[in-house]
């Protein structure tokens, strides 16, 4: 490479990793470390050492009066940069529960309360040594059963760390020396992964505070890692490695807490896939069925009746949630109530007052409370740009049982829910007709979110199935709004209800899900006692009963198992998709009156067009999610959840006339150019060319939607079904080349909006006919490959339809531009059918080089879970 070619190299290399490192504040997984656990440009590993063994010491000669001890699950004694547990004999053996969270990090690496994980472990004295234990529950057996000595023989605790002890205690119990659990990489609690680094540096990490409490202990350890090094840009050569500046080093604060698991497990009460619960699985080879069984039993917390012959009391125990002291005062009553919300829910399953929210007390209530202490359920604020929120909980493996939660509210939360709540139903409520929202609103809608995290941390999965159980006329009627909600559930992905038009005068509170009838109907599943079941099994007829209501209810019903994406029912980001078509025409008459409504609400004297600008591609965005539902369900397949011998199939092909009016929707509204969404007022604003690089993306995203190979592998199986009652590649195909293609049976001038579809459209077709070349994907980021199926036979459809287009790409105008554009795109067709024509990854091949333009996504990744 000439001296020229390095020049101009080495501001593209250093372009492309400042981007690389800044471009996201939480980065996804980190690059595999190298080995050894260092990094090309980062400090060697430095471990703290190992003590020396040897016989134990009198115990006053090992806790001195220079420690400073501590009572509670151990007695924990510190000084001189050491940590010392001495464990009681009682406790020796029993099952603990480690949580390991971040607690403080560089701003680019992590955020306060993420999890690092959580592990079984026990403490096991073998003469002068502590082995810390690793426990799996994976494989059971009933004790009772012969076979559990060889189930025990293939779950071995795999060893952590082991301890030399230096003294014993009265009682007989082991001292020992256990800094270096928080100053060495031990794998199955090292942060490295969370913090996007590579193997600790035990000289530069430390033990900075211990603390007992009498059900659990908390360490906080400072920890520095080096950082993984970053990745040489594609087509950057290796020796130019050298021109990546070194990342920074990454020191965090990470917490330990070391909790007693209940010394009786809850019993646990089995799955059931007609009710969405998240679980834990155990491999059972102790049952009676002839065969080894996966046995997996519900997350859910332990609630106890103070009073068992009542039919509603409150609990033993209730769940508490405490407020972050760092949310901001104006926030607190909506996380309150976002909370207590599901109270309704724990009331039809015979609890009163069963979840509660709680402000955190002052360190003047109580200076020994902490939000990282694993005896308490947190909703944290966590200071970031990322538009996120999450609602992970810690179980017992052993049986489901819920222990603690701790809810994620990122801050940039609200600015995602202003996105949603403009582009979804801003002309339905005065409010947002300048921006910012009032805190009223945002307060409403922040909640909103957090009743819907509340909702996991109690142990349900999301249900996307919800959004297409209520009939969508229903969902312009208050009376079923204010009964109802426009979604059976909480837990779907059915923001707000952009169905509803301005001339229906709904309430706009009415616009914002709500805890719904399934909710209610899970939570009443999954945690009414049933007293007269001493065991999971004998649960199980009295929990098929009650999903009985769910063959008549469909918004009883949750999304089908093995579904794989072919129910277009089942979607993300919907209102009213039991008719796709009807809602999305709904949904696009209020995007029209928000595209008109920009200029007003985000326009401020002296600032500049960035709202402009984000909101305008947010509400393109939201049409493209729409547009995605209606495409859906080309190829689909409608879904019921059944087990056992329920009559019935599960999975029914979706009707011709739905798939063709699909399209049909499809080619008049995106495909015939929609100019609405090319408003000069906006567009002259933001750029000179923005117009149709938005839309053209827009175009492919939805094209490459409809002719990926699992869609089109689902239309050959359905013309396989049910022959010439099918919808088939070819039928869709010609349909398609009827809505791109007008101009060729007409003659008219081709203008640069549809020269722009035109080509995408050969582009898409050459990528499917040669599927092992790379194609951009609709949702973006790099050139994933196409698998090539083994039964999928869609080829020859492909083929004809491109020989179709080369027979009627003939121009029959006299408008030079239109004439060019038909050349070239018969030249273009000719060597996609060129047996010859071998497409490869560099630029020029017709599938991967995509004509030069970069397919976009049109459905932004949305990040709350």
């Amino acid at each position: 490479m000439t001296v020229s070619a390095v020049s101009m190299l080495r501001p593209l290399v250093l372009a492309l990793v400042a981007a690389s490192l800044v471009a996201q504040e939480r980065p996804k997984t980190p690059p595999t470390p190298m080995p050894g656990g260092g990094a090309p440009n980062a400090a060697p590993r430095v471990d703290a050492p190992k003590p020396p063994e040897g016989d134990p010491k009198p115990y006053d000669k090992v806790i001195t009066s220079e420690l400073k001890s501590q009572d509670g699950l151990f007695k924990v004694h510190t000084g001189k940069s050491k940590v010392y547990f001495e464990i009681p004999k009682t406790q020796l053996g029993k099952d603990l529960l480690v949580v390991v969270q971040v607690k403080k990090s560089p701003a680019d690496a992590s955020y306060p309360g993420q999890s690092v994980g959580d592990e079984v472990v026990r403490w096991e004295l073998r003469e002068n040594k502590v082995l810390l234990r690793a426990v799996s529950f994976n494989h059971v057996a009933d004790p009772s059963n012969p076979v559990v000595k060889a189930v025990e023989a293939m779950s071995t605790p795999g060893i952590l760390m082991s301890f030399p002890v230096e003294a014993f205690a009265k009682d007989g119990g082991p001292v020992i020396e256990v800094t270096r659990l928080f100053t060495t990489d031990v794998n199955e609690f090292s942060a490295k992964r969370a913090l996007q680094a590579t193997g600790m540096d035990g000289s530069r990490s430390f033990v900075d505070k211990v603390k007992a409490f009498p059900l659990n202990l908390n360490v906080e350890a400072v920890q520095t890692f080096n950082p993984s090094p970053v990745p040489l840009p594609p087509g950057i050569p290796p020796q130019y490695a050298a021109m990546i500046p070194p990342p920074p080093t990454r020191t965090a604060v990470v917490h330990y807490s070391f909790v007693q698991l209940p010394e009786k497990p809850m019993m646990g009460r089995l799955e059931d896939e007609r009710v969405g619960f998240f679980s834990h699985s155990h491999l059972d080879y102790g049952r009676a069925d002839h065969e080894v069984a996966r046995r997996q039993f519900i997350a859910r917390w332990r609630l106890e009746k103070k009073d068992p012959a009542a039919a509603k009391s409150e609990p033993v125990k209730p769940i508490v949630f405490y407020v972050d002291p760092a949310t901001p005062k104006q926030w607190v009553p909506f996380v309150i109530k976002a909370v207590e919300a599901w109270q309704p829910a724990f009331e039809e399953a015979g609890f009163l007052k069963a979840i509660q929210a709680k402000e955190a007390p002052t360190p003047e209530q109580d200076p020994d409370w902490s939000a990282d202490d694993a005896r308490y359920s947190v909703i944290r604020w966590v200071p970031s740009r990322t538009a996120n929120a999450m609602g992970p909980h810690v179980s017992d493996p052993r049986s489901g049982e819920i222990l603690e939660a701790d809810i994620e509210i990122y801050q940039n939360i609200l600015q995602l829910q202003t996105d949603w709540y403009f582009t979804q139903v801003g002309p339905l409520d005065k409010r947002v007709a300048t921006l910012p929202m009032p805190d009223e609103l945002m307060g409403e809608l922040l909640a909103y979110v957090i009743t819907h995290e509340v909702g996991h941390s109690l142990g349900l999965p999301h249900n996307f199935k919800s959004s297409a159980t209520y009939p969508v006329e229903k969902l312009r009627d208050k009376g079923w709004l204010e009964k109802m909600g426009h979604v059976a559930t909480l837990m779907d992905y059915s923001r707000f209800n952009y169905v509803v038009q301005p001339e229906d005068g709904i309430d706009p509170k009415l616009l914002i899900p709500k805890v719904g009838p399934y909710d209610i109907f899970a939570i009443k599943w999954g945690y009414t006692p049933i007293p007269e079941a001493k065991t999971p099994d004998a649960e199980k007829p009295i929990l098929d009963a009650w999903c009985k209501p769910q063959e008549t209810t469909p918004w009883l019903r949750f999304s089908t198992s093995g579904s794989m994406g072919a129910d277009p029912g089942e979607e993300s980001e919907a209102v009213g998709d039991i008719d796709p078509v009807k809602a999305t025409t709904l949904g696009t008459k209020n995007l029209k009156r928000v595209v008109d409504m920009l200029p007003k609400a985000t326009l401020k004297a002296g600032e500049d067009y960035d709202k402009l600008n984000h909101l305008y591609s947010a509400a393109l965005g939201q049409w493209g999610r729409e547009l995605g539902h209606v495409a859906n369900l080309v190829g689909g397949f409608d879904s019921e959840p059944k087990v056992g011998l329920q009559p019935g199939v599960r999975f029914t092909p979706l009707a011709k006339n739905r798939q063709v009016e699909a399209v049909k929707f499809l080619n008049e509204n995106l495909f015939k150019t929609p100019t609405w969404t090319l408003p000069a007022e906006v567009l002259r604003k933001l750029g000179p060319t923005s117009g149709q690089a938005h839309l053209v993306n827009l175009q492919r995203g939805v094209l490459n939607g409809l002719l990926t190979p699992t869609r089109l592998t689902r239309l050959q199986e359905q013309e396989a079904m049910l022959g010439d009652k099918a919808y088939t590649t070819s039928a869709l195909l010609g349909d398609l080349r009827a809505g791109i293609f007008t101009e060729l049976s007409s003659g008219a001038r081709i203008d640069p909006y549809r020269r722009n579809l035109q080509r995408a459209y050969v582009d898409l077709l050459g990528a499917r006919l040669y599927p092992s070349a790379p194609v951009a994907g609709m949702f973006g980021g790099g050139a994933p490959t196409l698998p090539t199926l083994s039964n999928d036979d869609t080829r020859g459809a492909v083929r004809a339809e491109l020989k179709t287009l080369m027979g009627l790409a003939v121009a029959k105008s006299g408008d030079r531009a239109t004439k060019a554009h038909l050349e070239d795109l018969r030249d273009q067709i000719a060597k996609l059918l060129d047996p010859k024509f071998a497409p490869s990854a560099t630029a020029g091949s017709a599938a991967g080089a995509m004509r030069g333009v970069r397919p976009e996504s049109c459905w932004p990744e949305l990040t709350e879970n």
